[in-house]
């Protein structure tokens, strides 16, 4: 059943598995593991990136938690040693218009420019447009991070334009945000060139 199409009834969590990688839903369980991955580069330093500092991290948790049904966040686990590498979500979960995005995705920095981020985004758009029914997946980030903007783009997707003086910083400036996105009908031919991402990876 294609869950977006039937908005009475919410996104459920799911573990979802790949390559060694598991998404599994976010919760307290993984606090530890999530302090450890945010230690892994200090990446609460970053000025365009929303990462919890160490102390944080629980309030964030919970805060994640308390945004479903509109936000479903996942721990990103190395599948053999059951280490949490960071985290993603679903967000801005639409169901009228079978419409939702992945963001708040972070990893540790050695799990960065690694083949985690490629197998996590196979997982997610691929629960999102053959499980869930999805019409269209947003994603979005800071007008400054170049680095990501240069990762969402070499997925396929589509840049949509940018929001200007959208959102908060933890700095206290304002940040421009440049939203893209990935149709349906897109979803195949992108699908097919992450799998042969993962290929020069050596997975399979």
């Amino acid at each position: 059943m294609n869950q977006l199409a039937h908005p009475a009834a919410p996104i459920v969590p799911v573990t979802l598995e790949l390559h060694g990688v598991r998404l599994e839903p976010l919760g307290p369980q993984h606090a530890d593991g999530l302090r450890a991955a945010a230690g892994d580069g200090a990446l609460w330093t970053l000025r365009v990136t929303s990462v919890p500092e160490p102390e944080q991290v629980d309030a964030y948790i919970a805060t994640a938690l308390e945004m479903r049904p509109g936000r479903l966040a996942f721990a990103v686990v190395d599948a053999a040693s059951g280490t949490v590498l960071g985290t993603t979500s679903y967000h801005d979960i639409v169901p009228t218009i079978a419409r939702l995005e992945i963001g708040y995705t972070w990893y540790g920095k050695r799990h960065q420019r690694s083949h985690v981020n490629t197998t996590c985004k196979l997982l997610l758009m691929t629960h999102a447009f053959e499980t869930l029914g999805a019409a269209l997946l947003g994603l979005r980030t800071d007008n400054f991070n170049f680095a990501s903007q240069a990762a969402i783009e070499r997925l396929g997707a589509k840049k949509d334009g940018v929001l200007r003086h959208h959102a908060l910083r933890r700095d206290g400036t304002v940040r421009d945000t440049v939203m893209y996105s990935i149709a349906a009908g897109e979803w195949p031919e992108i699908k097919a060139q992450l799998r042969y991402k993962l290929a020069l990876h050596g997975t399979r």
